[in-house]
Parts: C-alpha cells; sequence; structure tokens
C-alpha cells in the first residue's frame, strides 16, 4: 500500500526529532508511534474541547458521552441552540460551559463560523477565527490544530503538560514560562515538527510508557 503524503511527513518529523533531540530520541524509542492523523469532525472536536476545559481526563469523557446522550449522536447545532439550559445541566455541563457550547452552535448556525474551510487557512488565521467563539482562547485553538488537523508544527507553550514534561525530562529547576518552552525547541530544533514533539512529551507523562 503507498504511503500518504502526511505519513511520508510524519516520518520525517520523527528523524528529524531522533537526530537533533537525544531526550526525545529516548522517548520516541520508548512509546508507541505518533499517532496523530488529520479528520474532518470539526464540531464534535470543539465541542469536545470546550466541554473537558480544566477537567481530568476520565471526567470529561464522562460529562461529554452523557451530553452526546441528552442531545443525540451527532449532535447539531441547531437542536443545542434550542435546549434549556438547566436541561443541560443534567449533563454535568456548568453555566458557563452551556453558554460556550450555545455560543459555538449558534456562530455555526448562523454561518458565522465556517467550519467545512477552515482546513485551507493557515495556522495563525484559523487561531483568529476559533478565539471569536466565547470560551475558546489560545490553547483550545492549538488542540484543534494538532489533534483535528494534525498541523504538524504547533507548540503549545502555556500548556501544563508540556511544561511539566520540559521541567523533568531537561533538568529545570521550575516550571518554564513561553519564553522557556520557545529556548528548549529552538536549542533542539523542533521546528518545524513541534506537534509530534509535543506528542511526545505528553506521551513521556503516560505511565503506559514502555
Amino acid at each position: 500500500m503507498k504511503k500518504s503524503n502526511f505519513t511520508i511527513e510524519m516520518q520525517r518529523g520523527i528523524e528529524h526529532l531522533s537526530k537533533n533531540d537525544p531526550v526525545l530520541r529516548n522517548i520516541i524509542q520508548r512509546s508507541k508511534p505518533c499517532s496523530l492523523k488529520p479528520h474532518r469532525s470539526y464540531y464534535l472536536s470543539l465541542l469536545e474541547s470546550i466541554i473537558g476545559q480544566q477537567l481530568s481526563m476520565k471526567a470529561a469523557e464522562s460529562i461529554y458521552r452523557r451530553f452526546i446522550q441528552l442531545v443525540g449522536d451527532p449532535p447539531l447545532p441547531e437542536k443545542i441552540i434550542l435546549l434549556d439550559d438547566d436541561h443541560l445541566r443534567t449533563a454535568g455541563l456548568s453555566y458557563s460551559k452551556i453558554k460556550y457550547v450555545k455560543d459555538l452552535s449558534v456562530k455555526i448556525s448562523n454561518k458565522e463560523l465556517k467550519l467545512k474551510q477552515i482546513s485551507v487557512l493557515c495556522d495563525k488565521d484559523i487561531i483568529a477565527e476559533l478565539t471569536k467563539v466565547k470560551g475558546v482562547g489560545l490553547w483550545t485553538a492549538q488542540m484543534f490544530l494538532i489533534f483535528t488537523l494534525a498541523r504538524l508544527d504547533v507548540l503549545p507553550c502555556l500548556d501544563l503538560g508540556i511544561r511539566k514534561s520540559i521541567k523533568n525530562l531537561y533538568g529545570l529547576r521550575k516550571l518554564p514560562e513561553q519564553a522557556g518552552v520557545e529556548k528548549i525547541a529552538k536549542k533542539y530544533n523542533w521546528r518545524p515538527y513541534c506537534s509530534i514533539a509535543s506528542w511526545y512529551l505528553w506521551r513521556s507523562l503516560d505511565n503506559q510508557i514502555e
């Protein structure tokens, strides 16, 4: 079977990081291959990201599952707009997250946010578009770029997991701020594959790493 251009570029990225960063090389050798892959479930991804903000993975998955059971699968923005806030609360959503979910749904329904065409935009313009939605900040937009569009050169400097991993792996005395994360990325020549580097940094925090 012929390999896709994305698969080939992913392999190049892993080889690039292994060559330039001995810390990441060790993690790459002990981990499963990076599983980033683009998909087109844009609305679902944003709903899941909003619902999961500031929650543990287990709690986020539980609330998202109840949310889908409540609103239907697949969820339709036009239906979510009409649902009573107290009804949505029964799935475990806070009132602020209900406001964010509805704002996303309204902007999609009235075509203010055109997700179908968003993949043709550059990273900067995608972030600008997504952050028009209440509750969607830089971090959520970056997660969309990495895990939904599989853009390979995104560095989420403010992500706590990334900062913890860098502190642990690179011998820092305290959690790095944005400049510190960028300094490590530059020193070890992560670009243009920062997303892959980030994936392996998150992986290093996973107890399942072999």
